[in-house]
């Protein structure tokens, strides 16, 4: 994936235009009291949170947001010794020896480091990213088509490959999305490096739907969701998020009492996503200020009702709404950052030879 992958990702990224938006989306980021913030369509932070920041700090924050985890992550690589930006936040443990082998970051140790769980301190020798959230990538299913068929939603890995969920699932394309490679690589913690591919043809004789990002998958093609309804999305299955349910809820026009979507629990795989201090960067200083504020309370206490992912610092608490409609998983899939690095490329590239050809 290193090289032809990554060249036709690159290719296709000149197709996609960084969209700015943020408090301030005017001006350089070269200015050394604007810090810009590059990241995933998915960041969000509050008003209020971030105009804190910016008066307490005397920055203003400028985000340029690049598509999917996975193309974002791509384009920073590209563009690293003339980068787009001073902080890259939404690299995950997926994609994160990727980033570090191309040294995309610089070293920065953040002010409240300590406060964070050992558990997601991955770069914790060099410092290099710092963890910021966490959550689960899980299948989600549409509890009205289920019902509605009278049919048990899957609740495995396994359960996905059999015939009474044919033409149901829609995934990522694991090539340039970060849920798609999530879900490839909880296939391969499941049935481990001789039996993921076998796993795999089997998915796609059962129909599995292949799309490139999160947002096509979950807006468009599914049908669970409020705005796959209105797109017409005719697939109940959809690799997500275990934390998408509470946002079917919280974000609906009319608050139902249970979520519309449910988690097919046996599917999920851990992720954790970082920060980094970019190489290069214009305003370093600013930079590490604002990486410090994503580790702050405040900030981490915001952030699961804007981006749906649980905080990683000690004692940041978690609304009621976010844990009583999406509880983490009890028990999901995980796979060490060596087995990862040393593993990804090839299985991306054997899964693109079997999936999409």
């Amino acid at each position: 994936m290193h090289n032809k992958t990554l060249v036709a990702v690159a290719v296709g990224l000149g197709l996609t235009t960084l969209s700015a938006c943020g408090s301030t989306d005017t001006g350089s980021h070269t200015d050394s009291k604007t810090v810009t913030l590059v990241s995933h369509n998915s960041w969000a932070v509050s008003k209020k949170v971030l105009k804190d920041f910016e008066k307490r700090s005397g920055y203003k924050v400028r985000v340029l947001k690049d598509g999917d985890a996975g193309q974002a992550v791509n384009k920073a690589i590209l563009t690293k010794d003339n980068p787009q930006g001073d902080v890259f936040f939404g690299v995950d443990n997926t994609l994160l020896s990727r980033a570090l082998d191309n040294g995309l970051f610089q070293p920065y140790t953040a002010k409240g480091l300590d406060k964070v769980g050992a558990a997601y301190q991955l770069d914790k020798d060099k410092h290099r990213v710092t963890p910021i959230d966490h959550g689960d990538i899980c299948v989600n299913y549409d509890k009205a088509y289920f019902s509605e068929h009278r049919l048990t939603p899957p609740r495995s890995f396994a359960d996905l490959a059999k015939p009474q969920y044919k033409n149901l699932l829609v995934t990522e394309n694991a090539a340039t999305s970060s849920p798609g490679l999530g879900f490839l690589l909880g296939s391969a913690a499941q049935f481990g490096d001789d039996g993921w591919q076998d796993y795999w043809k089997k998915l796609k004789a059962n129909g599995v739907k292949v799309v490139d990002g999160w947002d096509q998958a979950y807006y468009q093609e599914f049908s669970g969701s409020s705005e796959g309804k209105k797109a017409g999305g005719d697939r109940p299955l959809v690799v997500s998020y275990a934390s998408s349910p509470p946002a079917e809820v919280i974000y609906a026009k009319k608050r139902p009492s249970t979520a519309p979507t449910g988690v097919a629990t046996g599917t999920c795989f851990r992720q954790i996503e970082f920060a980094g201090l970019l190489g290069n960067a214009k305003n370093p200083k600013g930079a590490k200020a604002f990486i410090d504020f994503l580790v702050s309370k405040e900030f981490q206490e915001d952030m699961p009702l804007k981006m749906f992912v649980y905080p990683v610092r000690q004692g940041a608490e978690v609304p009621a709404d976010f844990t009583r409609y999406g509880p983490a998983a009890e028990d999901p899939a995980t796979m060490a950052p060596g087995r990862i690095a040393a593993n990804r490329d090839q299985w991306v590239k054997s899964w693109t030879s079997l999936v999409l050809k």
